[in-house]
């Protein structure tokens, strides 16, 4: 087995202000959790990858979701910048997205063959709609999903709840943090196809 771990939607534009009680169930609520599951990954010398919404693709390419923001009409200028708590290092890849799933439309499926990716795990927000996407389409792309129940974020403590019960019976596994440590992490990953010698 060898995982990597996509931090879907982590910034500003999504987590808001740090406010605890800000959405139904918290991005800073998660967000040492998530902090949390990206130092396991690193230390391991697994990938992490980080995505961000793609604003200005956006405009060529439509919105990623068919309904509007409540009244919004220009994005602030911090919107895809990401908390200090999970910042992406030089070495990792920030992907930008103009779609709900990384899936759709980039080159992350080619990274994750080239790289030797067949289990992705994943955290982030809005559970009832990227994350959602996300899993359901790593998935259909051959993969296993792992969905990390306490590092995932949502307006709605319903939506949030009931996603992640579907996804559990459907197309991931739902796992907290610290069975994921204990049980995929505590395995010997294999080795990337980049990283090996003839």
């Amino acid at each position: 087995m060898r995982p990597a771990l996509l931090v879907v939607d982590v910034t500003y534009g999504f987590t808001g202000a740090e406010s605890p009680g800000d959405t139904g169930v918290g991005a800073w609520e998660a967000m040492p959790t998530i902090a949390s599951a990206i130092g396991l990954f690193r230390d391991r010398g697994l990938p992490v990858v980080f995505t961000r919404a793609d604003t200005d693709g956006q405009r060529f390419t439509g919105r990623a979701s068919a309904r509007r923001g409540p009244g919004r009409t220009t994005v602030p200028d911090d919107f895809g910048d990401f908390p200090a708590a999970i910042a992406p290092r030089d070495d990792e890849w920030v992907l930008a997205k103009t779609r709900a799933s990384p899936f759709v439309a980039t080159p992350l499926p080619v990274y994750l063959t080239r790289e030797r990716i067949d289990t992705v795990v994943i955290c982030g927000g809005l559970t009832s709609a990227c994350i959602r996407a996300t899993a359901t389409d790593a998935t259909s792309s051959g993969r296993d999903a792992i969905v990390i129940a306490d590092a995932c974020f949502d307006r709605a403590r319903p939506a949030h709840d009931g996603t992640l019960e579907t996804l559990g019976a459907t197309y991931a596994e739902v796992l907290t943090l610290d069975t994921l440590a204990s049980t995929v992490l505590a395995q010997k990953p294999l080795q990337a196809t980049s990283k090996e010698t003839p």
